[in-house]
């Protein structure tokens, strides 16, 4: 028998829109994401991108601020409270063209569904040196909650890039761990953070701005493993100034990436349609109604723009709503 209402992704959106989607009795199913290598690295294990902060300062309701991943995990169990049942693996493949739309997951089982919402978030970017991806787990990371406190890193100098909150959060929180953190961004001013963030990172003592500059190269050599096994191993980033064209080299005994997030999108095959970014196009503006009829979007995949926590969770209420309203529409109760 075909589910009401299934929602791929477990973030703010996905969590909002099961809490709304299970109090209005549709019993949703939430694919939460598996937990796994592969999603490790990308930084897209269950309970989204949040999962991966630290302090959540802006969220309402948390005025001396809550951890990223406790407000997750509460999502999560107020989800469950009302009846959502959630399935801890990817989706891998969807079918839109049929009705009820189907689903493939990770562990290689289906499910049918007569409305999706999709709320899948999106995964970290990298800058696409070779070099980058050699050294990628081996000094090189999207991720500093993930990855900060391994040893390879305490009291070590190290190198974050980007210039938005992004960047100013996982420098402070990595400023915890390491020697020094040379911030490297290709303007003069951390123009895309928030005030707050960039007076904050700023001011920190142990961060050092490297400004107009980007990186060109990360450098290195081996380690031999006691049996035997030469591994990658990360000294330093060649940094470019686009201004002057000096190129020099930072010791580093790591690289973190905060420029950005690519949606997740790839398991749709092109079923949807995108905007030029990659974004799920919104077709109806305020609703969360996609290129499909039946099938919603929230959260970072559909969001351009905000890309915070409270306006991902306020378009999975909508989306929930707006599949509620979709199903009621057709007489599926």
């Amino acid at each position: 028998m075909a589910e009401k209402l299934i929602i791929i992704g477990s973030g703010p959106a996905g969590w909002t829109a099961a809490i709304y989607a299970a109090r209005a009795n549709l019993q949703p199913v939430v694919y939460e994401g598996a937990i796994s290598e592969q999603n490790r690295c990308r930084g897209t294990l269950p309970l989204g991108q949040l999962n991966l902060t630290t302090e959540v300062e802006n969220f309402p309701g948390f005025p001396e601020g809550i951890l990223g991943p406790e407000l997750m995990m509460r999502s999560r169990e107020q989800a469950a409270r009302f009846g959502t049942r959630i399935v801890t693996e990817d989706v891998v493949e969807v079918d839109l063209k049929r009705r009820p739309f189907g689903v493939i997951d990770s562990a290689g089982q289906t499910a049918e569904a007569h409305a999706l919402i999709i709320a899948s978030g999106a995964t970290a970017n990298y800058l696409g040196l070779d070099s980058e991806h050699y050294f990628k787990n081996h000094g090189v990371s999207a991720c500093a909650v993930c990855d900060g406190a391994l040893p390879r890193f305490r009291n070590q100098p190290l190198v974050v890039v980007g210039g938005g909150d992004s960047a100013a959060e996982e420098g402070t929180y990595l400023a915890k761990f390491a020697s020094t953190i040379h911030l490297v961004h290709r303007r003069d001013s951390l123009n895309r953070a928030s005030p707050i963030m960039a007076q904050r990172i700023l001011e920190h003592p142990k961060i050092k701005p490297v400004w107009n500059s980007v990186v060109e190269e990360v450098v290195g050599d081996h380690v031999t493993t006691p049996g035997g096994e030469k591994l990658p191993n990360m000294t330093g980033v060649r940094v470019k100034n686009v201004k002057t064209g000096d190129v020099s080299t930072i010791p580093a005994a790591g690289l973190f990436l905060a420029i950005g997030h690519t949606p997740n999108t790839k398991f749709l095959n092109g079923q949807l349609e995108l905007d030029s970014q990659g974004f799920i196009a919104l077709k109806e503006p305020p609703r969360m109604v996609t290129s499909v009829e039946g099938v919603f979007a929230a959260g970072d995949v559909a969001d351009p723009i905000y890309k915070q926590a409270i306006t991902a969770a306020g378009m999975g209420c909508k989306a929930a709503l707006d599949a509620e309203r979709w199903l009621a529409a057709r007489q599926i109760h």
